[in-house]
């Protein structure tokens, strides 16, 4: 598994990014969503990889995602930020137009 950061991207989360959270994690968001299969992809900031962690290769950060919510993915996909809001998207679609930046570190 891929995730290319765009240059837009990589400025936003470095000024985001706090320095206790050295991860960036790929997470299949299912909060208020009812079970399980029903969710968002979306990113966040965390302090440390789980031993359930895959990396998820990128030049830029350490990145990771559960290998439970990894089918969730696609294997290669591109994070772009648009002056307000981060998308994920991928070759067969977008995976989540609007993460919010509050989202980075709930």
């Amino acid at each position: 598994m891929k995730l290319q950061i765009t240059k837009e991207a990589i400025s936003k989360l470095k000024e985001l990014q706090p320095h206790s959270h050295s991860i960036l994690a790929l997470k299949y968001d299912t909060d208020g969503c009812g079970c399980g299969v029903n969710g968002m992809p979306t990113i966040e900031f965390k302090m440390e990889q789980d031993k359930a962690d895959k990396l998820v290769e990128n030049d830029v950060f350490t990145v990771t995602v559960h290998y439970h919510q990894s089918v969730f993915f696609a294997n290669k996909m591109r994070l772009d930020f648009n002056g307000q809001t981060f998308r994920l998207s991928s070759n067969e679609g977008v995976l989540n137009p609007f993460i919010s930046i509050n989202q980075l570190t709930a």
